[in-house]
């Protein structure tokens, strides 16, 4: 039957992406998590990850799972919120900086919800690049940051990952790369590449191509991910982009599939920021706590 401590495995396996890193977040042993999983699995009736060399790639029926599950830690959440409901409500001002992607794809659902938890709390959204958002913290004009900490290598900030988003190859319904057994980096450099070039997206394309002798068949860069959707579910071009940003359908109502790559592909880190050796405010521990408890995870560390 399924139960809490399912889903709690679950979403820090898949927010981690290996079972030996989710056991020592939770302090667990790996065969508690391996044998919640297949619990899982049996109860759901679908595979929910794929086991890869490096790690537990999500699949399709995982990653829908995935998005119930958080919900499900979030409504825990708010229940032990009402039952603690009689401690003095935080007060004060947040000045809190976000980039594109996350500000589009992460953030909107956890305002809402900390905004109604903490009417109080008054939550101010400025939305940057990476090297403002880095100075916004570092002079004090932000408290802190939602950001994609996998491009932070600030050793003046504190970075706090919760949740990676795997990379997958996007393509059209019916196309042909969907017909092989194995996907690399040279079959897809046989196929037009669109580029996102948000969130220093075409950079880190560019990082992931270098460790290949074949590079891209670039067709278009462009800073729209509708238009991104658009020419991949049209059969145009490809791309390698994260689960976080995928929708199944294009605005044209086309399907557009993924592709696990033979070749290891970075995540994409969602985390949190603030500048190191800062006191964390009431406002500010408050804030970084709601994202603890609904991703299960958090891992610190100093900013390379």
């Amino acid at each position: 039957m399924l139960n809490f401590r399912h889903v709690k495995y679950f979403v820090a396996t898949a927010n981690l992406g290996q079972v030996s890193r989710a056991a020592r977040e939770l302090s667990i042993s790996q065969s508690a998590i391996t044998s919640a999983i297949k619990e899982l699995e049996a109860e759901v009736g679908a595979r929910l990850f794929q086991r890869t060399a490096q790690g537990m790639e999500l699949t399709e029926a995982g990653r829908h799972f995935l998005d119930s599950s958080h919900r499900i830690l979030a409504s825990v959440e708010e229940a032990l919120h009402a039952a603690q409901a009689t401690q003095a409500e935080i007060a004060g001002a947040l000045s809190i900086g976000a980039s594109y992607t996350v500000l589009g794809y992460f953030l909107p659902q956890h305002l809402e919800r900390l905004e109604r938890r903490h009417p109080q709390l008054r939550i101010h959204i400025h939305e940057l690049t990476r090297e403002a958002i880095e100075d916004g913290l570092l002079t004090g004009r932000l408290d802190m940051a939602v950001v994609l900490t996998s491009n932070i290598n600030n050793p003046e900030l504190h970075i706090e990952t919760l949740m990676s988003s795997q990379r997958r190859l996007w393509v059209a319904a019916g196309h042909p790369l969907l017909e092989r057994d194995s996907v690399g980096q040279q079959d897809v450099a046989e196929h037009p590449y669109i580029v996102l070039t948000v969130d220093e997206a075409a950079h880190w394309t560019m990082k992931y191509w270098s460790t290949s002798p074949r590079r891209p068949n670039m067709r278009l860069r462009t800073s729209s991910i509708e238009a991104v959707r658009s020419i991949v579910a049209n059969g145009q071009g490809v791309t390698i982009l994260s689960d976080m940003v995928h929708r199944p359908w294009s605005l044209e109502g086309k399907r557009i599939e993924t592709i696990i790559m033979r070749e290891r592909v970075p995540a994409m880190d969602i985390g949190l920021a603030w500048r190191q050796g800062a006191e964390l405010t009431p406002a500010m521990r408050l804030f970084r706590a709601h994202f603890g408890e609904v991703y299960q995870t958090p891992q610190s560390r100093p900013s390379r």
